[in-house]
């Protein structure tokens, strides 16, 4: 578990305080049911299994009140605005959002087994309880309330099975019904589902609607109960649990009286549901704007281009948008990043044929390229655009970048950026150099990109920059006769994959090496190093960003930052 959060970023720090909270209110509320006095008649019917259930409740409280917060992009977006003067390492925090979100749900689900486990030993000694024909404490308190509202065993008949009241009940029902939900919406969200079967996490997930309003109206049945004050008063628990027989007929030991505590979880999620409708109601009013799409491009290895304007739409480098196309599908939402510059006058993504939904799409819109046709082309709805680690590009004085496959579309944004900036200013951005990575396994995948960096090349040459852009391409996979061609035009000036004066390498980049050298280069400089690509890619190149990082305070840094969606 130490690994993974290290590999995805979460700061030791952030975890600290996340688990301390966890372990406090566990033990607290632990104590509390185990040892207050207004649960003591509760203790002696169901012992310790009352605490054991009470305490991952409050456990659970607080992580639902969490869940929903990471996910909330309008928020992020603002708070990473709202820390723009804020250092790289804490707003680096914000773009871990997923990762901690997984994490606050692998707890809710811990909690939500030991709070099952518990509770079910609780209803089977409630209703051993209840059935008991003895004079035992137990027994006799089962009894209690038989016809008032004063009980404390919620199995109110002897006919009664644990079974009969978990499906029958409201805190039994409710309870089935959200532990299914949670079921569903965790092994829906693994890696694999996700990236074959995309709808089903999709539309699963959306099962979160059910959880909350299960958790919410969980608690008003009372179950737990706890004997009232008044009770407690005229009722002395030490001085009268040995004559339960004479209870009612001594004026000293009256027979107990009970009740439910308040229902407590509507109070811990309340604002993060209203915060998480308001997000809502948010990307609903951004979705029903009209976009316009001015230009749709197929490119090689099935890369679908589309350039749109939407009126009011403003965007930074590296930033992402939600898409729709409601004549493919009404529901489903898909994140693209942004691969045009916030200086251009319209905004543009570019979608890999990889699934049904951007099958779909090339369907729609890879055919319907002409002016004359625009009108035919389908309605689609855009919500965002929301921020990403990318937009700190700027805020170092070296950034490397690292793009695999279709995952350069971030970089295709800051190199355009870049480009305007020195364009339309004499000072340029604070950044004064870029290392610029991109693996490919096919030749076809560096066609359309070639373009982007051919023009920045020949433009920082114009103004004797020529050192400010370094990049490296690789490819990784290629046939017998591609490679009999590129050996044959290996002399020529530029590259035969690309067209571009840095030839092409084959194989993958030997990081260590590349991050020796960038050390080197730069000494005394905090570097940013930024990745679009899978997860074993960002294992490696996190390894690297702290084997190569100074321990000295005034040493070489290299901060690494991996895109999230």
């Amino acid at each position: 578990m130490s690994n993974w959060l290290i590999n995805h970023g979460l700061s030791a720090l952030v975890i600290v305080v996340w688990l301390g909270i966890n372990i406090f209110l566990f033990v607290y509320y632990y104590m509390l049911y185990e040892y207050n006095p207004e649960y003591y008649y509760t203790r002696k019917i169901i012992g310790s299994a009352l605490a054991w259930a009470r305490a991952p409740a409050a456990c659970l409280n607080f992580n639902c009140l969490l869940i929903l917060l990471p996910v909330c992009r309008n928020l992020l977006t603002f708070l990473r605005g709202s820390c723009s003067c804020c250092r790289c390492s804490a707003r680096k925090q914000l773009d871990k959002n997923i990762t901690f979100h997984k994490l606050v749900a692998y707890m809710i689900a811990l909690h939500t087994v030991i709070h099952i486990v518990a509770h079910l030993l609780n209803f089977e000694w409630f209703n051993n309880s209840r059935q008991s024909r003895e004079q035992t404490l137990d027994a006799v308190l089962s009894r209690i309330g038989d016809n008032t509202s004063g009980w404390l065993n919620p199995i109110r008949s002897d006919e009664t099975t644990p079974s009969y009241v978990a499906f029958t009940s409201v805190a039994g029902l409710t309870g089935v019904i959200i532990t299914l939900a949670l079921i569903l919406m965790i092994t829906s969200s693994t890696d694999t589902i996700r990236r074959s079967y995309f709808e089903v996490f999709w539309f699963t997930h959306h099962l979160f609607v059910i959880f909350f309003a299960g958790l919410v109206i969980h608690g008003i049945g009372r179950i737990v109960r706890h004997q009232t004050d008044a009770s407690m008063e005229v009722h002395e628990y030490m001085k009268c649990q040995n004559r339960s027989a004479d209870w009612g007929n001594i004026d000293e030991c009256p027979v107990p009286s009970f009740e439910g505590g308040a229902p407590m979880t509507w109070q811990w999620v309340l604002g993060p549901m209203i915060l998480y409708v308001c997000e809502r109601l948010i990307r609903l009013y951004r979705s029903q704007q009209r976009v316009v799409i001015t230009k749709a491009v197929v490119h090689p290895s099935k890369v679908l281009e589309l350039q749109m304007q939407k009126k009011g739409f403003k965007m930074e480098v590296g930033q992402y948008i939600f898409i729709n196309c409601p004549s493919i599908s009404q529901l489903e939402w898909h994140p693209f990043t942004l691969t045009s510059a916030p200086e251009e006058d319209y905004f543009s993504v570019h979608i890999r044929s990889a699934g049904d939904w951007t099958d779909g799409m090339f369907e729609a819109f890879g055919e319907n390229k002409a002016e004359a046709v625009k009108q035919m082309q389908p309605r689609i709805a855009v919500d965002g655009p929301f921020g990403t680690a990318s937009e700190d590009v700027f805020h170092y004085e070296v950034s490397v970048l690292v793009g695999a496959g279709i995952g350069v579309t971030p970089f295709a944004s800051v190199l355009k950026s870049i480009w305007y900036k020195y364009e339309n200013s004499d000072a340029g951005p604070l950044t004064k150099k870029i290392y610029f990575f991109w693996i490919c396994r096919e030749t076809q995948a560096f066609e359309w990109f070639a373009d982007v960096l051919r023009s920045l090349e020949n433009h920082m040459e114009q103004l004797g920059k020529h050192n400010f852009l370094s990049y490296k391409l690789y490819l990784t996979g290629w046939d017998s006769t591609q490679a009999t061609h590129i050996k044959v035009h290996f002399d020529k000036e530029t590259d035969v994959v690309t067209g571009l004066k840095q030839k092409t390498h084959y194989g993958r980049p030997n990081w260590d090496k590349e991050f020796q050298i960038i050390a080197q280069a730069h000494p005394k400089t905090t570097i940013g190093v930024f990745l679009c690509g899978p997860q074993p890619l960002a294992k490696a190149l996190e390894q690297c960003s702290g084997k190569y990082s100074e321990v000295n305070p005034l040493g070489v840094h290299f901060h690494f930052n991996k895109e999230n969606f």
